[in-house]
């Protein structure tokens, strides 16, 4: 039987400046978390009345992905106005409703922010396409002739990471770069006007009164001067640790500086975020230096096996990369753009890569169960994706007809089924949509999808859902948890991590079979049963316990 104590009582509110640094912060995706209006759609009403949900979770923060007006040809990644609600998601009324309702819970809110590229409708692009070459506003993105004899080939040799050439040539000859979806055109950061728009569209949600902002493609903002060719020689390299000459530029964090600067300007301490993929959690550490970003994304982390030296490396190398800008480490298993951890874990070699089959069910959930025990334990700040807390699995069978994800649809790409980890989650047992919202929902969820809902495991002691609520409950009450910048490995047998922080213990066993070991402690929390005897226990296998010593 799982462990657990009672489920957390709400978030103490109040001024924190140091929150962050601790926080266990909730990803929301507005389209699959609920329905308010009953078509189908996630939207800011549905999220609205399940932030008591959140509350008693025991989260400390809710991040939003987008909500802006947009034509959705990735998700709302595609911005047509930084400064309108979609109506798909409701309206500006609608999000001062559910920032005053997340604050009175003592939530805070964190919304995505999308500055690498807007929509092929967002006004600067349409009239730059209607004004024609030589337009100012087509300085403020990437337009560029042509090579080739008549201009019929691309600028460079730059590849979408959705797949397929980086660039899309318009009626009058001249080509737009975009680094993902052809509807989604990059902007030109060495240009004034990009910078005051963005400065000008976070004073606009911090006057709202959002907490924070993840930043999308943090790493992308700037080009190399010219937009160079990469070359076969050189994208082979890129495989490696070498900086891409479209991301990763040391340009970037000079924006990241002016932004800081704006955040200073308002009270109750506002963070930034970093999506950044970059070549080691060094260059990472970069993007949070003390004027820059507060957080960076730990990708590292995300795509480490279930493997305890591979786990313990990149904890040790995240930590020390950390500690010398001052920056609190981050962890994270799953997030809208990759395979649930669940399924991930479901291979029995143990994998961390992407899955796109079920693979053994309940080996990926006791693996996941044992991981987010883990990951919750260590130094830093941790990000739970919805629905993990209820230990779904992606939907690995999708119909082709229903996908939505835009590099599903282009060769080449990234993995392009990022549509299984985006069904909406169950909150009841039954129902047409299992509680999402009275109209079904817009990716269909599987059979059974009820059985793992918030209403059926509510209240059973050995639900997924109850263990992360007593996982948050300790983590907030117990001392040597949340903030810090280091901890003690002890001694244990290969395949088993175990370290210590202040007045607490972890140990994890992420092998297949059970192994025994001196108790360290009293059990605090265990993500199986454990038994422990005569000054021993015998950890199951892929079990992870935490303990007051």
């Amino acid at each position: 039987m799982t462990q657990h104590l009672a489920a957390p009582a709400a978030p103490a509110s109040g001024i924190d400046t140091d929150w962050w640094r601790g926080a266990v912060i909730y990803q929301v995706y507005p389209r699959s978390f609920a329905d308010g209006n009953g078509d189908g759609m996630g939207d800011l009403d549905g999220i609205r009345a399940r932030l008591p949900y959140l509350r008693d979770l025991g989260v400390d923060a809710v991040w939003l992905s987008p909500f802006y007006s947009s034509p959705q040809a990735d998700a709302g990644y595609d911005v047509a106005d930084y400064r309108a609600i979609d109506p798909m998601f409701g309206s500006l009324l609608d999000a001062d409703a559910l920032l005053r309702d997340a604050h009175d819970l003592g939530l805070r809110i964190i919304v995505d922010l999308v500055p690498n590229h807007s929509s092929d409708r967002h006004d600067w692009f349409r009239r730059a396409l209607r004004e024609g070459p030589g337009s100012p506003l087509r300085e403020r993105y990437h337009f560029r002739a042509g090579k080739g004899e008549n201009g019929e080939l691309p600028p460079n040799d730059w590849e979408s990471v959705f797949g397929g050439p980086a660039w899309t040539r318009v009626e009058d000859g001249e080509w737009y770069l975009h680094l993902f979806a052809p509807e989604q055109p990059d902007f030109n950061w060495d240009h004034p006007a990009v910078h005051d728009e963005f400065r000008s569209i976070l004073r606009f949600w911090l006057d709202m009164g959002v907490d924070g902002f993840r930043v999308d493609v943090a790493h992308g903002l700037v080009k190399a001067d010219g937009l160079p060719d990469i070359g076969v020689h050189d994208q082979l390299k890129l495989l490696g640790n070498d900086v891409m000459p479209f991301f990763d530029q040391d340009g970037v964090h000079e924006i990241y500086r002016s932004w800081r600067k704006v955040l200073t300007e308002y009270a109750g301490e506002k963070i930034l975020v970093a999506e950044a993929w970059t070549p080691t959690v060094e260059r990472a550490a970069a993007y949070v230096r003390p004027d820059e970003m507060h957080q960076a994304f730990n990708f590292q982390y995300l795509g480490t096996h279930w493997d305890a030296a591979e786990l313990r490396e990149v904890i040790d190398v995240s930590l020390a990369a950390m500690r010398p800008v001052g920056a609190p480490a981050t962890w994270v298993l799953s997030n809208h753009d990759v395979t649930r951890h669940a399924t991930r874990f479901a291979n029995p070699a143990g994998l961390g890569t992407q899955l796109r089959t079920a693979g053994d069910r309940a080996l990926g959930l006791r693996r996941a169960r044992a991981a987010t025990l883990l990951m919750l334990a260590l130094p830093g700040s941790a990000y739970v994706y919805q629905g993990e807390e209820l230990g779904l699995p992606d939907v690995t069978d999708l119909p082709d007809e229903v996908r939505q994800d835009p590099s599903f649809h282009r060769a080449s790409g990234q993995d392009g089924f990022r549509d299984g980890c985006r069904v909406p989650i169950p909150w009841t047992t039954d129902g047409s949509s299992y509680g999402f919202g009275a109209g079904g929902s817009w990716l269909p969820q599987p059979a059974g999808w009820g059985e793992l809902s918030v209403q059926a495991q509510t209240g059973d002691p050995d639900s997924t859902l109850e263990l992360y609520r007593s996982a948050l409950a300790v983590r907030r009450t117990q001392p040597g948890l949340g903030a810090g910048d280091s901890l003690e490995w002890l001694e244990a047998p290969d395949g088993v991590l175990a370290f210590r922080r202040e007045g607490f213990v972890c140990t994890a066993n992420t092998t297949g079979s059970a192994v025994t070991i001196p108790a360290p402690g009293r059990v605090l929390l265990a993500s199986a049963g454990v038994e422990a005897a005569d000054g021993k226990v015998e950890l199951p296998a892929d079990t992870t316990v935490w303990w007051a010593v």
